[in-house]
């Protein structure tokens, strides 16, 4: 299988027209169909971009480049003397990565497109947004792309995702192949990361969403103020046409006021006095009823296989991207009648039984997250609510206190548990959450379990057969990375065994739990 899409039909560029592009001397004669950053990634005649490395210099790498099909390097120059003795052409520049969007846009053609071009922006809710996106351009009869955390899609074709935003070459062969699929609009999540690495350059968005901004990331980004700075350069016109942002976090004030685009917004709170506003009716196990309000008055009523206020927002979120986009908003009346058929992989999916608690695995990561996801079992709890959680290794330790807070602020029980620790001593990780838990001033049962098997087990048991178990982080992951190793391990598959265990067989559940608001 392809780990990405590539163009069915590459373009040809020569080498002196791409160094004219890049300002630079031309490496001699010469053509290049593509850009690779690995040799695994490159086929006969394309072009190699040799980036440096912690450790060695991709520019050493240039000789199996060569021996791959690679028809010249792209360098800088601390790379150029490893890279001309593969004997190809080479290409310098300095500060490749900062290049790659050009090349890349050059090579797959992607200056203009003959689809709109949807990207999200934001700490929580992009995946979900841009699968939003997805079912209702597909309810408007719509041919569609979408690259997203759990994966790119093309019309019928699918492939899982390895980075949240692709690498540039990725994202432009990408985006070259949905416009030789013919589709009618493409939606893309588009990370801080994606913006700061470069990876989104020579993408000309038509409407960019902003869902929120909160803790997250501070691993990357110096504070919370370097970390909406990044996002906020979407909102200019070198990277989008326009902009919908949501007022549901402070952010979103923030992003507008230094928008240099013009921006709809959109809120749940209908005192921001926002654009389109979204206000949640109905709340169930199996999804959520609002309506979203237009800026000419049109209420559309939007009824979702999803949990809570924050996925009503994503999807109001969409709807008014869509308009932006040139959609009219009779046309998206139609597209929003009747429940809108959606799935959104790891988020909030359903492990539960026939009977007994019910139990959501899902792939949160941030203290808000947390905080929405327990506030969304909540209007439908009539028991106990358990957490389970871990964090990951490697990742930023500054919200790990945090998730602890919010974990026993929302939740009767709170199991800490060990997820990916990857290179760290998982216990100081589990410690820093019990602490932020018990430092809270909240009087839920602080559980620490670093089994995970052991752990969701200890849930089901402390909320009995009426409560919620919510089980933050993992998702539809299959593994658990225990120092570089991918261990085989699903939580939501666990999650089912244990209520199977407990005595409540697989099935259907009939009730229909809900809270009207």
């Amino acid at each position: 299988m392809p780990h990405a899409f590539r163009p069915a039909r590459p373009r040809t560029v020569r080498l002196d027209e791409l160094a004219l592009v890049l300002g630079v001397d031309s490496p001699g004669d010469g053509t290049v169909t593509g850009l690779a950053l690995a040799t695994d990634q490159l086929r006969q005649g394309m072009l190699f971009a040799a980036l440096p490395g912690r450790v060695v210099h991709g520019a050493e790498h240039a000789g199996a480049a060569r021996a791959a099909g690679a028809a010249a390097v792209l360098t800088d120059p601390d790379g150029q003397a490893a890279a001309r003795r593969s004997g190809l052409p080479v290409l310098v520049v300095p500060g490749v990565r900062g290049h790659l969007g050009t090349v890349a846009r050059l090579l797959a053609g992607t200056a203009t497109l003959p689809f709109p071009l949807f990207g999200v922006t934001g700490t929580n809710g992009k995946t979900s947004t841009v699968h939003l996106l997805h079912a209702l351009m597909r309810r408007l009869g719509w041919r569609t792309a979408i690259s997203s955390t759990v994966e790119r899609r093309i019309v019928d074709e699918s492939l899982p995702s390895a980075l949240t935003t692709p690498e540039a070459p990725e994202l432009h062969a990408f985006l070259a192949r949905a416009a030789e699929r013919r589709v009618d609009g493409a939606a893309l999540e588009v990370s801080a990361q994606g913006l700061s690495r470069h990876r989104t350059d020579g993408v000309l968005l038509d409407v960019a969403g902003f869902t929120n901004l909160s803790h997250d990331h501070l691993d990357d980004y110096a504070d919370m103020d370097e970390y909406l700075a990044a996002k906020a350069v979407l909102f200019t016109p070198a990277r989008t046409r326009s902009g919908v942002v949501s007022l549901d976090s402070r952010a979103g004030g923030r992003i507008v006021a230094r928008a240099t685009v013009p921006v709809t917004t959109i809120s749940t709170d209908p005192a921001a006095g926002a654009d389109w506003t979204v206000v949640v009716r109905d709340q169930r196990p199996d999804g959520t009823r609002s309506t979203l309000t237009a800026p000419d008055g049109t209420a559309l009523d939007l009824d979702l296989p999803l949990l809570g206020v924050h996925m009503a927002a994503n999807a109001g979120l969409a709807v008014a991207m869509l308009a932006t986009a040139g959609v009219p908003v009779p046309a998206l009346l139609d597209a929003t009648q009747g429940p809108l058929d959606v799935v959104v992989p790891g988020r909030m999916a359903d492990a539960s039984a026939a009977t007994g608690p019910r139990v959501f695995v899902d792939f949160a990561h941030t203290p808000d997250a947390f905080a929405k996801s327990l506030a969304a079992v909540r209007a439908f709890a009539t028991g106990r609510v358990a957490i389970v959680l871990g964090a990951d290794g490697d990742r930023d330790t500054s919200k790990r206190s945090a998730m602890g807070a919010v974990a026993a602020a929302a939740a009767d029980v709170v199991v800490v548990a060990d997820h990916h620790p990857r290179f760290e001593d998982p216990a100081p990780i589990r410690a820093a959450i019990v602490d932020g838990a018990r430092r809270s001033g909240h009087d839920a049962l602080v559980v620490e379990e670093p089994d995970p098997a052991r752990a969701i087990r200890r849930a089901l048991a402390e909320v009995g057969d009426d409560g919620v178990v919510y089980w933050a982080g993992p998702g539809l992951t299959d593994y658990r990375d225990v120092r570089g190793v991918h261990v085989p391990y699903s939580s939501f598959r666990d999650a089912q065994a244990a209520l199977t265990e407990a005595g409540h067989p697989a099935g259907v559940r009939h009730e229909h739990e809900r809270v009207s608001m």
